[in-house]
């Protein structure tokens, strides 16, 4: 009998949601309409997405024209990014070691254009210190930027208070919070941020849709220019299949937050505590706050990459470090911020709504061997 597969790799993406599916379909099935067109057909278009914008901006207590649609969150990350520093007048922008690579490359970017970076290390538990991140910035400081939530190691920054910081010094604040959106409230006065970004299949909507809230007066440069879409921060057709998707996912990830959030903890606890019970030389990386379903685990001696081929025979789905980067040989950067072993030997276990105690108890079986073997080899 064949060994159903279990999927614990939700970090890189997420499952479909059913509900955004039903919302998506009248949208892809039959002819479909540029929302910009002045027709009847481009009309209802546009009432679609502009109706998609609205339930997003309830969901983060956002203005409509404060929600923004991208190509994907990586694109929102990187073009708000460029287009906040190039909107300032300064020319230095903190931010923190761990960010995801699309606001690192972004960075490097800026760095060639003559930006000063200064990158904040973190502590051996992957936080930020606000009192560092006070000290970093400086009367020619254009933007600060620190992720909500890592989405290799799971913690939770203290947001509001760094945002705060930043603006009593009247510095715009940016916040990569890809990997909360299924498991953090997203209430933008509570985190205080200027700009926040999401990306739709990482709470179970399409692919290839990103969402930016721009605070309505933050100066942000357009970087794609074109037709003047999304209020002339990003040119190009919308697509509003998509964005009528993801308003839909959120809707569900955000009411389902507190319940799915609990359950899937207990899991993740279950994992964290089976582990280190029949494993020796076993690491988490990563202190808590974390999000709910996210487990960094390092074993001495066991590449990360070596392991995932390993659990994906014994049908398991996991990854090592992020998965925009896992298709190369590149330790996590993240795990080497953290300065507490070797940044090879981590591997990603993110758990998600449908995960189940069967599931858990299946990794747990497997495991011993696994490594057992591997520490063999």
């Amino acid at each position: 009998m064949t060994q159903t597969r279990i999927y614990l790799d939700y970090a890189a993406t997420s499952p479909l949601h059913p509900e955004a599916l039903a919302a998506m379909l009248p949208y892809l099935e039959g002819p479909t309409y540029n929302a910009s067109s002045l027709h009847r057909e481009g009309r209802r278009a546009k009432a679609a997405l502009e109706e998609a914008r609205e339930r997003i901006a309830r969901v983060l207590g956002a203005k409509r024209k404060e929600v923004l649609f991208f190509g994907g969150g990586s694109e929102a990350d990187a073009l708000a990014l460029i287009g906040m520093a190039r909107a300032q007048a300064g020319r230095h922008i903190v931010a923190s070691a761990i960010e995801h690579h699309a606001i690192l490359r972004s960075l490097d970017l800026l760095r060639e254009e003559g930006y000063e970076i200064t990158l904040l290390g973190v502590d051996e538990r992957g936080f930020v210190d606000p009192e560092r991140f006070a000290a970093a910035l400086r009367d020619e400081t254009a933007l600060a930027c620190v992720m909500y939530a890592n989405n290799e190691i799971g913690t939770i920054q203290p947001i509001a208070r760094l945002a705060g910081i930043a603006h009593s010094r009247g510095i715009a604040f940016h916040t990569d919070a890809i990997a909360a959106g299924s498991w953090l409230p997203l209430e933008v006065a509570a985190l205080e941020v200027d700009a926040m970004v999401l990306a739709a299949h990482k709470f179970g909507g399409p692919k290839g849709v990103g969402v930016l809230y721009l605070r309505e007066g933050t100066p942000m440069a357009p970087i794609l220019r074109g037709g003047g879409q999304e209020f002339g921060k990003r040119a190009g057709t919308e697509d509003v299949a998509g964005a009528v998707g993801s308003a839909a996912a959120l809707e569900v990830a955000q009411a389902q937050l507190e319940r799915n959030a609990a359950r899937v903890a207990a899991l993740r606890d279950r994992l964290e505590s089976g582990i280190p019970a029949s494993i020796p030389s076993v690491r988490l990386n990563g202190g808590r706050p974390r999000l709910p379903g996210l487990s960094n685990l390092s074993f001495a001696g066991v590449t990360a990459e070596a392991l995932a081929v390993r659990l994906d025979l014994e049908g398991i789905a996991a990854s090592p470090g992020s998965a925009c980067t896992s298709g190369v040989a590149e330790s996590s950067h993240v795990v080497a911020a953290l300065g507490t072993g070797d940044p090879r030997e981590a591997i990603r276990f993110s758990l998600g709504p449908s995960t189940t105690q069967e599931e858990i108890d299946r990794v747990l079986q497997v495991m011993p061997s696994a490594i057992s073997e591997l520490r063999r080899t």
